[in-house]
């Protein structure tokens, strides 16, 4: 699959990590276009040796480009907290031949080229009250992430530390709707279910804080267990074991929903809920994320995924909702789950063609699947042949980021 140059909604994509004390990252700067090495250290991992997160006199850098003075403070001070070293460039074309070498590469908003031949950076970094220009910046460079500082600050500490570390974590896969009504959350459950029964370690994620709660479609709203309103105080670093062992199981898999009720739920930002994913991301090795349509559900939930799968269904006015709704979401990897019958008039390639992006998938037309939702029985139906077919050919799209077997 292709990468696509969206421009997706402004938000504040990076987030904190869970835990009740946040510890202040310690001071210290150099001038622009200067080498700066972090003097601070951080806490292991659970099962993690501490040596991976001190210092590496020997390492690779990270590598900052920008001519803002006060961007440059600010991530130096965040580097120091994750224990790694930095390299400040204030122009691009000086900054390419430490491009390539560098553990991760940072840009500024006061960035708008890249150097030729140069992979995409890995976060944009800017500040408060930049709004909008961000995450179309982001768009337009290729960033495969935003950190808005200094709320952010936490996220990218952790971040550059993970970055440095060997285990890369499990797979976030949004699943979303093209249009109304297209069967989003029906072909997350099913793929989810389909993972756990191949003894993958799955997360269901409800992104949709207006979608009345996924709990109910898998008839669990009586399961005990965290919801999303649980986790609305949340900052620091969340243990990725204690959010685990927290959250209800339906199918056989975990699940993260918003309360089935009228009751009105706490707000909650795109920072917390990235906090949440990105330690589910570290106790998982697949976190399936149903985001919900609109502005809000995709700035909380769809900048955290490596992954997004769009259902469409084969018609025409579809197709053409889909291709408006490609504008909003981030320049990750996306293809198509084409929703109908074999045969329809409008078939997958002309859908792909229209759209934009390849068909990995076809979401089978079941009679008594919308009952089914209402019914809380989606995971009956997902045990039919038609389901784990469709289910094996997204898993089958996941390559070797799963291990994944045959379906039975």
């Amino acid at each position: 699959m292709s990468r696509h140059q969206l421009s997706p909604p402004p938000s504040e994509r990076p987030s904190t990590q869970l835990s009740r004390a946040r510890p202040s990252p310690p001071h210290g700067s150099d001038s622009g276009g200067s080498q700066s090495r972090g003097s601070g250290s951080r806490a292991p991992a659970s099962g993690q040796a501490a040596g991976a997160w001190l210092p590496d006199p020997d390492g690779a850098e990270v590598l900052l480009v920008t001519g803002y003075d006060f961007l440059q403070g600010e991530v130096e001070r965040i580097v120091a907290a994750a224990g790694g070293q930095l390299r400040v460039v204030a122009d691009v074309a000086d900054a390419a031949k430490y491009w390539d070498a560098a553990a991760a590469v940072l840009v500024g908003s006061d960035v708008r080229e890249l150097p030729p031949r140069r992979r995409a950076p890995a976060v944009l970094v800017g500040l408060n009250g930049e709004g909008d220009s961000l995450w179309h910046l982001a768009t337009a460079l290729g960033a495969e992430r935003v950190a808005v500082l200094p709320d952010a600050s936490a996220w990218l500490a952790e971040y550059l530390s993970r970055s440095r570390s060997p285990e890369a974590g499990g797979l976030v896969l949004g699943i979303t709707g093209g249009c109304g009504g297209a069967g989003a959350t029906t072909a997350a459950i099913w793929i989810a279910q389909a993972a756990a029964g191949l003894g993958v370690r799955v997360l269901l994620a409800d992104g949709d804080p207006w979608g009345g709660g996924l709990e109910l479609a898998l008839a669990a709203e009586e399961t005990p267990g965290l919801r999303w309103p649980d986790l609305s105080d949340a900052s620091g670093s969340i243990d990725p074991q204690q959010l685990v062992d927290s959250l209800p199981v339906a199918g056989g898999f975990s699940f993260l929903s918003w309360p089935g009720s009228r009751e009105r739920q706490a707000a909650m930002d795109a920072a917390t809920t990235g906090g949440v994913l990105d330690a589910a991301r570290r106790g998982y090795e697949l976190v399936v994320v149903d985001i919900g349509r609109g502005a809000e559900p995709v700035r909380m939930f769809a900048w955290d995924c490596d992954r997004i799968l769009v259902v469409v269904p084969a018609q025409l006015k579809a197709a053409v909702a889909t291709a408006r709704l490609l504008h909003e979401l981030p320049p990750v990897e996306a293809a198509l789950l084409v929703r109908g019958k074999a045969g329809a008039a409008l078939d997958g390639g002309l859908i792909a063609d229209a759209v934009g992006l390849p068909v990995h998938g076809r979401v089978p037309e079941l009679r008594g699947v919308t009952a089914a939702g209402e019914n809380g029985r989606l995971l009956d139906v997902g045990k039919r042949r038609s389901v784990r077919h469709f289910a094996a050919s997204v898993l089958d799209l996941l390559d070797g980021d799963l291990p994944v077997g045959d379906l039975p």
